[in-house]
């Protein structure tokens, strides 16, 4: 197939890039690995929006408390941006997402129930003109003689067959990387467009803040709302001091702690009263696996742990060349959680609402560029794929343990010990482990078809390991997400970027602020 414009991913970002490609212009396919409009994180959500009004003053103060909160790594300019394209463009939806009032006589648009917003936003692409291609995940980029990305090839998983799709311009929404935590939402989340846009010559940046974390009870994965004011209580009843969440390494690492001794239960009993009846409306998802055991969240106490969310909530992804969303990859473009949310978030997780308004306005802003370049783009005619990793083994084809893999690369990312405790033994012992997986896997791995795909997950997810690795390992501070127990200061000179690259030896950089 051929189109201006690919838009690799299924999600918010995807969506509002695939919409404003189309307004532009431009006609778009887009492939996702799942169905778009229930895949991702955003489909059980509750997303809020960072969701300020044009009064200048007002927006002023809440650039400043952002800036503030990413700790010299943001930029203001990106910041303002991304405010007045969410309060411009989310209303837009109306026709296709019913929102709800204020409470003062008008339209209370920055909270979205996750469900209802994606299945709006493929309507709203669809009504557009948008080609929707649901489960046909991508697999390799492609490119001509010069370097010029030019689509994308892939597996339909339904029809088990190959395909291609050349465009003039491509954008990488393929998420964050959850390193198949069990974080509700995220199983296609792993880091497939981080590989891709390597194996292309792109940088990835900030991948040493992080990961994420939510709480939910062991059995299931929900959301982290209602533990705002959580307590929480060992087996035998006695209540653990546990640092509020807002103080959030101390929170998370007292917590990982406790849970390493034996069960640690919450109590929401303290809630605000307001919370539980409209936490159904807010994040449908939240109660259901409670309500299946028959526990009622807000008066009893049940087992809790963190699940990881990897890049998910974080900071890290796909470095960023240009104000229009451009990688420095020609043709290649990248929005939402497979981008570098530096620009808006810096050091510090965007958490819902900054996430979520970023993933709106880069995905517009990727799409509207996207476009112009495709429909001023001359097809240059052949392609070659880029893909390395899995497609072209350098020595004998061997099969490998992908689930096994999986779970190791997990534990160096989500380990607790591992990821409370960050400090240079630790890391380099990480680093060595996963470069004992990856040069195996890399050299000999080899397949087709679905098992291509789950093979091409499963590199993907150990390359953005040692990526993330390695940049903790070189950031020798502890500022934002990223916290070490041999560096505990952060350094009092300029704040900087780290940039990643390469596979079989990783190689850190760290460019210039202004380069950001």
């Amino acid at each position: 197939m051929k189109a201006d414009v690919l838009i690799i991913g299924g999600g918010m970002a995807a969506a509002w890039a695939a919409i404003a490609a189309a307004e532009a212009g431009a006609s778009v396919i887009v492939v996702d690995k799942g169905y778009m409009g229930t895949s991702g994180v955003t489909a059980p959500a509750g997303p809020n929006h960072w969701w300020v009004g044009p009064d200048k003053a007002l927006r002023s103060e809440a650039i400043e408390r952002q800036s503030a909160k990413s700790l010299g790594l943001g930029d203001p300019e990106w910041m303002e941006r991304i405010l007045d394209i969410t309060y411009r463009h989310l209303p837009t939806l109306a026709r296709y997402y019913p929102f709800g009032s204020d409470g003062h006589g008008g339209t209370y648009y920055s909270g979205i129930r996750g469900p209802e917003y994606t299945r709006a936003l493929r309507q709203f692409a669809l009504a557009r003109g948008v080609t929707i291609l649901d489960h046909h995940p991508a697999i390799e980029l492609t490119a001509d003689a010069d370097g010029r990305i030019t689509g994308a090839r892939g597996h339909a998983l339904r029809r088990n067959e190959a395909w291609e799709i050349r465009a003039g311009a491509t954008i990488l929404a393929t998420g964050g990387n959850a390193f198949r935590a069990g974080l509700l939402g995220s199983h296609t989340n792993t880091g497939d467009g981080f590989l891709m846009a390597a194996e292309a010559g792109a940088h990835l940046s900030g991948l040493e803040f992080g990961p994420s974390w939510s709480h939910s009870p062991v059995w299931a994965s929900t959301r982290t709302l209602p533990y705002t004011g959580a307590r929480y209580y060992n087996a035998a009843g006695q209540e653990l001091d546990i640092p509020p969440l807002r103080q959030s390494h101390a929170h998370h690492q007292a917590l990982a702690s406790a849970i390493l001794q034996g069960p640690v239960l919450a109590d929401l009993s303290d809630a605000p009263a307001e919370l539980p009846p409209i936490l159904r409306r807010i994040q449908p998802f939240t109660p259901a696996p409670f309500e299946r055991r028959g526990i009622d969240l807000f008066k009893q106490r049940w087992p809790i742990r963190l699940w990881g969310e990897g890049t998910i909530r974080g900071v890290g992804g796909i470095d960023l060349a240009d104000r229009d969303c451009r990688t420095e990859v020609p043709g290649l473009f990248a929005a939402g959680d497979a981008a570098t949310r530096e620009l808006v978030a810096g050091a510090n997780s965007g958490g819902g609402a900054v996430n979520a308004a970023w993933a709106l306005s880069s995905g517009r802003i990727a799409g509207a560029a996207a476009a112009a370049e495709a429909l001023r783009h001359t097809d240059q005619g052949a392609s070659q794929g880029l893909g390395r990793y899995g497609l072209h083994p350098t020595s004998e084809v061997r099969d490998f343990d992908l689930a096994s893999i999986n779970a190791q690369v997990g534990e160096h990312i989500h380990g607790y010990t591992r990821a409370f405790w960050r400090q240079e033994s630790s890391l380099s012992d990480s680093a060595a482990q996963l470069d004992a997986l990856w040069h195996p896997i890399a050299a000999h791995g080899h397949a087709r078809g679905e098992t291509l795909v789950a093979l091409r997950e499963s590199i993907a997810m150990l390359a953005t390991a040692r990526w993330a690795t390695a940049s903790a390992l070189a950031r020798r501070e502890s500022r934002g997400l990223h916290q070490r127990e041999d560096y505990r200061q952060t350094t009092p000179n300029r704040p900087h970027r780290l940039l990643v690259s390469a596979f079989d030896t990783v190689i850190v950089a760290q460019p210039h602020l202004e380069s950001a």
